[in-house]
Parts: structure tokens; C-alpha cells; sequence
């Protein structure tokens, strides 16, 4: 009796460890349900930080607005700045050039695109870069990594009307390489 019992249990064990095993790491996420997670598209990994509206009347948010093109410094009635905040990593042993094509995507299909920032004056931008084996952009060191984000910031021009068309979904292009990562944006 004590046998079977051990047999039954050395059993369920093995199946239990089987099971397991079998749930790690199926390997690269191209789709995060919330910010945060890692997805990768090519050969780099993404994580959305945090994503937010931007209010230009904060201290805090009209230094993220700094080099803007003077004609797109304003906005329209019913629109909104919205930033979204990345970090970018490469876990290979090769440089790979990172995305340079962002766009926001609402539930009916409009699409949303960035809106070029001067780089020599925002020092807060998300910077498209080739990032060696084993680094991350932002670099550590930088503004836009030891900021309150810890980010490069992608900024768009929201309407409002698109918040009622949630999720909002991120969409990301390698930079070389194959594949599409998406990321649905908490607002």
C-alpha cells in the first residue's frame, strides 16, 4: 500500500514538473496587453514605460514639449498632446538599429503618428539609434533616462474624441528585421 502511495505520488510529481516546464519562456511577446511588458520586434525588446497626456500648462509637461516646430506648437480644439514613454534593449550579441516608426491605432482604425521633435533642444526625445550588444536605450546617464519616465518620449497629437475608442494600441517597426510589436496603452 505504502508502495502504490509512493508510486502515485512520485507520478503526479513528474507530471506536475512536466507541466511546468512546459509553461517557461515560449519565447519573444510581439503583443503586450499593458504597458510594461517587454515585446520584441527584430532583434530588440520594447517597454513601454508609461504613456500619458500631456497638460503644456505643467512645469513638468512643457519641458517635454520643448522643440516642437513653431508652426505645430499649438493644437486645435479637441486635441491633445499624448507622450508615450520607451525604453529599448538589446540582449543579443550583435548592434542592432532601433525603430523609428511609431504608430497609435484606436479600436476604429484611425491611425495616430508622431510629431517630429527638434533633438538638439528635447532632450527627452526618443532618439532612433543603432544600440550595441547588451545596452538599452535611453543610455543611462541621460536626461531621458533619469527622468521621472525613465524614457524616450514618442509624442503624438491626440484628438479626444479617440479616448472614447479604447484601447489605444501602440504599434512599433523594427528598425530592421521582420515583425510588428504592439502594446495596448493604459489612458
Amino acid at each position: 500500500m505504502q508502495l502504490r502511495r509512493l508510486a502515485a505520488t512520485t507520478a503526479a510529481a513528474l507530471i506536475a514538473a512536466t507541466s511546468l516546464a512546459a509553461c517557461g519562456d515560449d519565447g519573444p511577446v510581439s503583443e503586450g496587453k499593458t504597458e510594461g511588458v517587454y515585446v520584441t520586434t527584430g532583434d530588440l525588446q520594447y517597454q513601454v514605460q508609461i504613456s500619458r497626456q500631456l497638460n503644456p500648462a505643467d512645469f513638468e509637461d512643457h519641458d517635454y514639449l520643448t522643440g516642437l516646430p513653431a508652426r505645430g506648437a499649438g493644437l486645435p480644439a479637441g486635441q491633445e498632446w499624448f507622450a508615450v514613454f520607451l525604453r529599448v534593449f538589446n540582449r543579443t550579441d550583435q548592434p542592432h538599429p532601433s525603430a523609428s516608426q511609431f504608430v497609435i491605432k484606436d479600436t476604429t482604425g484611425k491611425e495616430f503618428r508622431p510629431v517630429p521633435l527638434d533633438l538638439k533642444v528635447n532632450t527627452v526625445a526618443y532618439r532612433p539609434l543603432t544600440v550595441k550588444p547588451g545596452d538599452q536605450i535611453p543610455v543611462p546617464g541621460s536626461h531621458a533616462r533619469e527622468n521621472a519616465t525613465q524614457g524616450g518620449m514618442v509624442l503624438f497629437r491626440i484628438p479626444v474624441s479617440a479616448y472614447a475608442n479604447r484601447p489605444l494600441e501602440l504599434h512599433i517597426t523594427p528598425g530592421q528585421g521582420s515583425g510588428e510589436a504592439t502594446v495596448d496603452l493604459d489612458v
